[in-house]
């Protein structure tokens, strides 16, 4: 008898809803019929934070930000607003019984992230525009902070690390499969690869920078262990989707950070020593210095423009095109600016989230493209390094360099270190280390780390080194 009530109410509560959500819809009021919506969302993140923290990793590359709709303010549904209460929640969980495990705080990835934060927070003080800054600020602390700092108490049970790995996975596929259908309907032309992704992406390049972030985890996936045969025709099928999905991108980055990926995967297996790298790198920074005018003029020969109909190799040449490809030339420019403006305040900078209102009168006439504006309202300075720069000063782009530094320090060593009688997590582990070169590797000429497309599956793999690492310490102290 009790069960029947329950089934009851439960059927007239929905059809109350339907009711409801019909007359919102009819007095144009639509958006309001989410609030149960929201409501549901809360209590799922009170009672199962652990499984909602698992979901963002499935929605986010399903996220829409409502801007698209509104043209009044941007926020990423439903992850932002799952984050902003995991963030509430996960504070006063501290206040009342310490929600964050005492040993992230010595891991070096978090001292790096906290520093960020605090050089952000002194920067926004100093701002220019102190209440965009402030509002960056906000958004950094809620893509940061439920996602590193609790994602430990999630990943200390290990499979969880393979299951956002899966469910990050299987949403890009989603995406993309929609993006390629959309697009063969467009006869995958180029001007349409700009937008075919919406409402999911808001263009080709973030599109293309999260497509490649996910093709090292497909394989990571395959892999792991010897599947069944149903396992492998899946996975396979999920990869050939994850490339074409690449390709068709038309994102010359993204392509060439993949290739940058199987580069640190092989100096990885080769074994090749860090310092070997690094003198290396010296040297060829020495070379490239010293042949600067003689690099300078074969540049200018090359007239090679990004186009559909290009093989992989003349679409990795047409990415040197500083002559005639207009891309090419803006990002140079949005660089020029960003240099400009760290010149004019080198220490604080002009202040988080500033860039877009400043860097107008940084343009240089002779650096100005097709695709420029005099009022400079095209957006960021295509960097994740020099956005910083020229928003929170030197010490700002130090900031970010560090994080860079103490992620693949610690996931290159997690990997070298962990039992190589454990192949399924291991091969996990260094999937994951690629899929963050992609991303950084990309981050040199484009930056969306102010967005839940970058941030959460980045801070996510962050918290998962920093738990396995716990573990790992753990293992070796029973031992």
């Amino acid at each position: 008898m009790q069960t029947l009530r329950s089934h009851t109410l439960i059927v007239l509560a929905s059809l109350a809803y339907i009711l409801v959500s019909c007359y919102l819809v009819w007095i144009d009021q639509a958006y309001l019929a989410l609030a149960p919506v929201g409501l549901l969302a809360m209590y799922c993140a009170i009672a199962y934070t652990q499984w909602t923290y698992l979901a963002l990793a499935l929605l986010t590359p399903l996220s829409v930000n409502i801007e698209e709709y509104t043209d009044s303010f941007g926020l990423f549904i439903p992850t932002e607003p799952i984050l902003f209460g995991l963030l509430i929640l996960m504070l006063l969980r501290h206040i009342q019984d310490r929600a964050f495990e005492k040993e992230i705080w010595r891991h070096p990835i978090v001292w790096a992230v906290s520093f960020y934060l605090f050089w952000i927070f002194i920067t926004s003080v100093t701002s220019q525009h102190p209440m965009a800054s402030f509002k960056f600020f906000l958004t950094k602390l809620w893509f940061v902070v439920p996602i590193l700092f609790y994602g430990p108490n999630v990943f200390k049970q290990t499979k969880h690390v393979k299951t956002f790995i899966w469910l990050l996975t299987i949403g890009m596929v989603v995406a993309i499969t929609y993006t390629l259908i959309v697009h063969a309907s467009y006869n995958f032309g180029e001007k349409e690869g700009h937008w075919v992704m919406w409402p999911f992406f808001k263009d080709h390049t973030i599109y293309g920078a999260a497509v490649a972030f996910v093709t090292p985890l497909i394989f990571g996936l395959y892999f792991m262990k010897k599947h069944n045969p149903l396992m492998q025709v899946t996975i396979i099928g999920l990869a050939i989707i994850i490339v074409l999905g690449l390709y068709f991108s038309y994102t010359r980055a993204a392509q060439l950070s993949v290739v940058a990926s199987l580069c640190v995967l092989a100096a990885i297996k080769l074994k090749i020593k860090f310092s070997w790298i690094v003198s290396g790198v010296a040297i060829l920074g020495i070379f490239l210095f010293l042949s600067k005018d003689a690099i300078q003029m074969e540049l200018e020969r090359n007239k090679i423009e990004h186009t559909t109909k290009e093989g992989f190799s003349e679409r990795i040449q047409s990415a040197a095109n500083i002559t005639t490809d207009a891309s090419n030339l803006e990002r140079l420019n949005r660089w020029s600016c960003a240099i400009e403006m760290f010149k004019e305040r080198p220490v604080f900078g002009f202040g988080p989230g500033t860039y877009a209102f400043e860097y107008a009168r940084f343009q240089d006439p002779d650096n100005l493209t097709i695709i420029s504006t005099n009022f400079g309202d095209g957006g960021n300075a295509h960097s994740e390094f020099l956005g910083p720069l020229s928003e929170s000063g030197l010490i700002g782009m130090l900031s970010m360099i560090f994080i860079v530094i103490a992620i693949f320090y610690k996931g290159i060593t997690l990997y070298i270190k962990w039992p190589t009688d454990d192949k399924e997590m291991r091969t996990l582990i260094l999937s994951m280390n690629m899929a963050l070169v992609t991303y950084f590797v990309h981050g040199t000429f484009n930056n969306y780390l102010d967005t839940d497309k970058a941030a959460i599956p980045i801070w996510a793999f962050c918290a998962a080194f920093i738990a396995l690492e716990i573990s790992l310490k753990k293992r070796e102290q029973l031992n």
